[in-house]
């Protein structure tokens, strides 16, 4: 994902670069990442914790205003992330990402995962 020399190799450090892709990296622009074959990640331990750092980071970058309510240098940006699988149960895959911070809805072909505002602002 082209992340900068200065990335951290941590779960926050991914939060801020994700938030920095929406800016120079881009040229400015939102970006959609798709993660193919994501079966075997979605197996992992850390894929709860790892789709709530996708969340925080588009949440930031979504967002016209810094952490502390102030406004951005940059306009909001849209930032997405899909997991392509092969085996799709949605509610195999809502139960697995379904965590207190993160809103999940289940639709018939999709499952998405948002920040819980009670929980985040």
């Amino acid at each position: 994902m082209q992340f900068p020399s200065y990335f951290g190799r941590n779960w926050d450090a991914m939060v801020d670069c994700l938030d920095d892709l929406c800016g120079a990296i881009t040229g400015g622009v939102g970006i959609a990442v798709v993660v193919h074959d994501a079966d075997q990640l979605l197996e992992t331990e850390h894929f709860p914790l790892f789709v709530s750092v996708l969340c925080q980071g588009a949440d930031r970058a979504n967002s016209a205003v810094d952490l502390d309510g102030f406004p951005l240098d940059r306009p909001a940006l849209s930032e997405h992330f899909v997991f392509e699988l092969r085996e799709f149960d949605p509610e195999q895959i809502a139960a697995r990402v379904r965590q207190p911070d993160l809103i999940v809805k289940v639709e018939d072909r999709f499952v998405g995962a948002s920040l819980d505002p009670e929980e985040w602002h």
